[in-house]
């Protein structure tokens, strides 16, 4: 099943793949491999520097109620809009077909449930009707 949204075409250009992510796991798992193992490659001062300025983030952090509410809503609203960008929307087919999907397994089960309470009734009013 291909996707039409989907940027490579065989032009040999990788940076279009990362720049929209494609769905797939195996592909996800292959760039953070990589990405953590360019992470491993730094120097030593450099993580030290790193740590540093993370410890005294985490300490501002900490403090509770010192920010600006509205920075930091506004900060996460960016951060929500930026998460769904990232979500591959399902086309108006996929739509249909799991909308329809999900339907005919609620009959399904509603009929199941229904067909039980029925057995139930009318074995307790031939036991003690």
């Amino acid at each position: 099943m291909s996707d039409e949204r989907d940027t490579r075409h065989g032009d040999g250009d990788d940076t279009a793949a990362v720049a929209r992510p494609s769905g797939k796991r195996s592909a996800r798992r292959a760039r953070a491999a990589s990405s953590s193992a360019v992470a491993t490659i730094e120097r030593p001062s450099d993580s030290a520097k790193a740590a540093t300025k993370q410890s005294g983030k985490e300490k501002k952090a900490g403090k509770g109620g010192s920010g600006n509410p509205i920075k930091s809503l506004a900060k996460f609203l960016k951060e929500v809009i930026a998460e769904l960008r990232k979500v591959i929307w399902p086309n108006r087919k996929q739509m249909v077909t799991y909308t329809s999907v999900v339907l005919v397994f609620v009959i399904f089960i509603v009929a199941y449930i229904s067909g039980l309470d029925l057995a139930f009734i009318k074995g307790v009013n031939w036991l003690f009707g």
